[in-house]
């Protein structure tokens, strides 16, 4: 047992001596055993503008990553202005709800969609919508967190459109 406080020796650690986990993981971001190929990860701590960061979350989206895009929008919700913080916080939580239904999660699925409706809606209402329609992009987390909780397919409909 490690005592509280102490750091543990196993811990995959970056240069500043933060926890991070090296083991590759699946596409829906899942850690697969250590020495199996997994896909190519997102940088835990990425940061782009915010155009870049809604063209790759939605080039990720659409390539069915939707826990890589999650880490691309936190990226900017943990570094963008306090003003915009739940507009991005928003469009994250509807990529880890997506990442829960694709896991089969469909209870934490249609609470993530929903949560990430409002926060996109309140986010867009202070004016920082970069390009995202709110509204439609809002309505359709509602839809997809409907069909989810009504047991649809996993995935129908395909990905959101960030921006039109």
């Amino acid at each position: 047992m490690t005592a509280p406080g102490a750091r543990r020796a196993d811990r995959d650690r970056d240069p500043a001596g933060r926890a991070r986990n090296a083991r590759p993981r699946d596409a829906s971001g899942r850690p697969l055993p250590p020495g199996e190929s997994g896909v190519e990860r997102v940088d835990e701590d990425v940061v782009l503008p915010p155009s870049e960061s809604l063209a790759e979350a939605q080039r990720l989206l659409d390539g069915g990553y939707p826990f890589h895009a999650h880490e691309v929008l936190e990226g900017a919700w943990k570094s963008g202005p306090d003003d915009e913080r739940p507009f991005w916080q928003g469009l994250a939580q509807l990529a880890v709800g997506l990442t829960h239904e694709q896991r089969g999660n469909r209870r934490g699925a249609a609470s993530l969609l929903r949560r990430g409706a409002d926060n996109v809606t309140e986010g867009a209402a202070t004016g920082t919508g970069h390009g995202v329609d709110a509204a439609r992009l809002a309505a359709w987390a509602q839809q997809r967190a409907d069909a989810v909780e009504a047991g649809e397919e996993v995935g129908a409909g395909g990905p959101p459109r960030l921006r039109d």
